[in-house]
């Protein structure tokens, strides 16, 4: 399996004051986010407020990806949820706008036992042949997706990689200790990534991307170099962003870091509120520290 690269971020969804989606907006960031260090993108994910997407808004926003970078990155759709056919239904759509691949959070809030989260994922990917990543972030699911199911995930051929959010270096290690050989194990947690690269992974699939790509891209070279002094003090140069960053609820803060580099975030989307003053300043006084040029 090829790899979707190094660095992708899990894109925000930039939406108009009337809460409407703005896909112009959605074109020119993912542009920007290639331009600027991503190898690909994730739509549709978390830090897009898929929760509060409709169907219809998924697959415009996967074409309007599609068109403004799909020939120079991996546009990756997040078409999963905790309704197996529903899910199965959204990635045979992405799969004819031709996405490159779908990534499947954890059935959230049903809470399902270990076979049935391996039932839903099989289910899915026997229904297409797009590759897919799975995605474990029990934070948001209330479920964790453990090793072993992972691992006779990874027998599936199309499940090719899984996005670990579980903030486990435990569970990371037994999963590229079990997982099928060439199973691509992702940081879903910025602050993870290099540990986990040293463990086995391959990347991450970002919130930090947004802003700093580029410098990530080159902690993770430094890694696979040998560089471990160079990879460590990039990691730490960022940590305080990587924090800051989740200051209060995704993605409340990493649209309003998109909004001060003078992009457009957008609004966020209710149940989301914008960030206290004090919430901003703080986001504001890190990123300065890091030299981001700042619009507004």
């Amino acid at each position: 399996m090829k790899s979707f690269g190094r660095v992708l971020t899990a894109m925000v969804t930039p939406f108009h004051d009337d809460y409407s989606v703005d896909y112009a907006a959605a074109a020119e960031l993912a542009k920007y986010l290639v331009a600027h260090g991503n190898d690909g993108l994730v739509v549709a994910g978390s830090t897009g407020e898929s929760a509060t997407l409709s169907n219809e808004e998924k697959l415009r926003l996967f074409s309007t990806v599609l068109d403004a970078v799909g020939d120079k990155a991996v546009v990756v759709a997040g078409t999963g949820s905790n309704d197996t056919l529903a899910s199965i239904k959204l990635t045979q759509e992405a799969e004819k706008l031709g996405v490159h691949a779908a990534m499947l959070v954890g059935p959230y809030y049903n809470k399902p036992p270990q076979e049935g989260f391996y039932q839903h994922f099989k289910m899915i990917a026997e229904a297409t042949k797009l590759p897919i990543i799975l995605y474990n972030v029990p934070g948001r699911t209330a479920s964790n997706i453990l090793p072993p199911t992972i691992a006779r995930l990874s027998q599936i051929p199309n499940i090719v990689a899984v996005k670990e959010a579980s903030g486990s270096l435990e569970q990371v290690s037994e999963i590229v200790r079990t997982a099928a050989p060439g199973f691509q194990v992702y940081s879903g947690d910025d602050s993870l990534t290099l540990p986990i690269l040293s463990v086995g992974g391959c990347g991450i699939i970002s919130v930090a991307g947004h802003v700093v790509a580029e410098r990530m891209q080159s902690m993770i070279a430094a890694y696979f170099a040998g560089d471990a002094q160079k990879a460590r003090d990039i990691h730490l140069e960022l940590t305080p962003f990587f924090k800051v960053i989740f200051v209060t609820t995704n993605p409340i803060p990493i649209k309003t870091a998109v909004t001060l580099m003078g992009l457009k975030g957008g609004a966020l989307r209710p149940p989301m509120v914008p960030p206290t003053a004090a919430e901003t300043e703080q986001l504001r006084a890190v990123m300065q520290s890091l030299n981001v040029s700042l619009k507004c």
